[in-house]
């Protein structure tokens, strides 16, 4: 199995208030991700992501993958790269998000979906 450390530098913040938050470990699937210029698949962190029709909260184990919509459960914390398969992550699922600082903006049924546990903020 070929493993590569890869750092990204300074972490990306995307809480308005970092010691407020509380996170759940998940992995994160490969499917779908598309890879950049540099041959690597990474999700960055601010993600909207979910169980995909199985909710990760309910199943531990459930992989998550992006999820923009109805079924969002949470933001992912850090980028994650699953260039070489599924990889852990962590899953915001209560805090508040800098809006300004996620890659896409928040679907409104997303932001429906965690409202209460999650709050977006400018």
């Amino acid at each position: 199995m070929k493993f590569t450390q890869t750092d990204f530098g300074n972490k990306k913040e995307i809480l308005k208030f970092p010691d407020h938050y509380v996170a759940v470990a998940v992995t994160m699937d490969d499917a779908g991700v598309v890879a950049n210029s540099d041959g690597k698949k990474i999700i960055p962190a601010g993600t909207i992501i979910g169980g995909n029709g199985s909710s990760a909260l309910a199943n531990p184990g459930t992989k998550v993958n992006v999820q923009n919509d109805a079924d969002a459960e949470g933001v992912l914390f850090n980028d994650v790269d699953v260039t070489y398969g599924p990889h852990a992550g962590a899953m915001i699922i209560h805090g508040f998000i800098n809006v300004a600082k996620l890659p896409t903006a928040p679907d409104p049924a997303a932001v429906t979906a965690l409202k209460g546990r999650i709050t977006f903020l400018k």
